[in-house]
This record gives C-alpha cells, sequence and structure tokens, in this order.
C-alpha cells in the first residue's frame, strides 16, 4: 500500500503527537521522588536550621533580616 501523507512509515499527525509527548515529557517540571529538585535558596536553608534546631530564634531573625535585605538590594 502506498499513502501519499507518510512520513517514514507514520503520519504528520503522530510525528506530532510523538513530539508533544516528549516534550512533555522532559521539558514540563514536575515532582517525582529522586528527581533533582530546584536548589535551596538562603532563606530556606535558614529556616531549615533553624526548624532543625541549630540555631536560636534571635539568630534566625537576624540573618533573615540580613538575608531579605541584600536580596532587595539585588534587586
Amino acid at each position: 500500500m502506498y499513502y501519499n501523507n507518510s512520513f517514514w512509515g507514520m503520519d504528520l499527525i503522530w510525528w506530532f503527537a510523538w513530539f508533544i509527548m516528549l516534550t512533555w515529557i522532559f521539558a514540563v517540571r514536575y515532582n517525582i521522588p529522586g528527581q533533582r529538585n530546584k536548589k535551596d535558596g538562603p532563606l530556606d536553608l535558614l529556616l531549615k536550621r533553624f526548624a532543625s534546631g541549630e540555631i536560636g530564634k534571635e539568630e534566625y531573625h537576624e540573618r533573615k533580616k540580613i538575608i531579605e535585605t541584600e536580596m532587595i538590594k539585588a534587586t
């Protein structure tokens, strides 16, 4: 059988469907276990240290204020 609209054995719509599926798999960001996640920012790291008890409340608030002022200056 000969098809006028075939591209290497698949119709153009199937190439488009494969392109959409592969783009979705590799380009869309979603959380799955074991996937590399974005790096934590300085405030996230500070909050983790405070939650784990490494630093106290006063030190947390002092460092948070410093980080926030630096972030405002950077923007």
